[in-house]
């Protein structure tokens, strides 16, 4: 019997999360020696946005570096995991709320290696990336993440990675926290805990703090990829609980 898996929502913030030793870095270390060992990673990134849905089907999948203006040290780091074809096309099989297509070009984007950098540092579990469709709604993301629940049951680790608050255009460069941004953190947190995800689905609908923390949803619907993959009475728990920066939050979720 293979061991049903976890679920993971990831807040990454900055890339260079990846090489600072900070309270961040070291919530997803210790978060990925509490993990049970995947036979293999499947990651929902903010940084893949395409018209369609893709999974990444290369045997070795590169090292992505879209990330601009940063020290020289984080482009050196590599992260050489394998990929995993065998599973892109189950991806493909399994769901069937949209179709799905196999890509071969992409990789692995920071959303995916940053973390996975400090989880999963010997970065020898197989790992593939799954797009975000830009031409869906946010209610059927929710709908197309509930399809890969089996794969828990296959030893298939289901990482999704973005932030809950993340509006870059009011962000500044230090430890603190709009009143608005915890505000939305804390009430996202509630609805979680209350296993109410129909107002986190439907976000716009949740008043100005909502409208300041999303004011781009790539790197909110990743939290949708991982809440849809809760079965009834799972454990739920978080880690490096913060907002930086001013409108970044850093809240990260375990499930099961």
């Amino acid at each position: 019997m293979t061991e049903k898996m976890p679920v993971l929502f990831v807040g990454h913030g900055s890339p260079m999360n990846a090489i600072e030793d900070n309270e961040f870095s070291r919530a997803w270390t210790e978060a990925g020696k509490a993990l049970p060992r995947p036979r293999a990673i499947l990651c929902v990134s903010a940084h893949w946005v395409t018209r369609g849905t893709l999974v990444t089907a290369m045997e070795q999948p590169r090292t992505i570096y879209d990330m601009y203006g940063f020290p020289k040290e984080l482009y050196e780091v590599t992260y050489p995991a394998p990929g995993l074809p065998d599973l892109a096309e189950q991806i493909r099989r399994i769901i069937k709320k949209t179709d799905v297509q196999m890509d071969q070009e992409w990789g692995l984007d920071h959303g995916t290696w940053s973390v996975l950098h400090r989880m999963f540092p010997e970065a020898n579990v197989p790992v593939i990336q799954m797009s975000l469709n830009a031409n869906l709604q946010v209610s059927e993301h929710y709908e197309v993440a509930k399809q890969l629940r089996e794969l828990r049951e296959e030893g298939i680790l289901i990482i999704s990675s973005g932030n809950i608050v993340h509006n870059l255009s009011l962000v500044e460069f230090r430890d603190f926290a709009y009143d608005w941004a915890i505000e939305f953190d804390g009430q996202v947190k509630n609805w979680i805990l209350a296993d109410d995800h129909e107002p986190i689905i439907n976000f716009q609908k949740q008043g100005q703090s909502a409208q300041l923390s999303i004011n781009s949803g790539e790197h909110y619907v990743p939290l949708l990829y991982a809440l849809a993959l809760k079965t009834e009475n799972e454990p739920v728990s978080f880690f490096a609980e913060k907002v930086w920066g001013g409108s970044v939050s850093m809240r990260s979720v375990r499930i099961g």
